[in-house]
C-alpha cells in the first residue's frame, strides 16, 4: 500500500490568530508606553514654567 504524503502549504489558522495576538499585546504596551511618556513630559514643561516664574 502506497502512504499519501499530505503537503503542507502556507499557514495555519492557528498560526495566524497566535500572530495577531502577539501584535495586539506589543501594540497596546507601545501605546501605554506612548501616554505615560506624553503624561510625564506635559507634567515636566507645566514645573518648569512654574519654576520659570518662580524665578522672575
Amino acid at each position: 500500500m502506497k502512504k499519501l504524503k499530505k503537503e503542507v502549504k502556507g499557514i495555519t489558522l492557528v498560526a495566524l490568530v497566535v500572530t495577531i495576538i502577539v501584535l495586539l499585546i506589543l501594540s497596546g504596551v507601545a501605546i501605554s508606553f506612548t501616554i505615560r511618556r506624553r503624561s510625564n513630559i506635559q507634567k515636566s514643561t507645566k514645573r518648569n514654567e512654574n519654576l520659570s516664574e518662580f524665578y522672575k
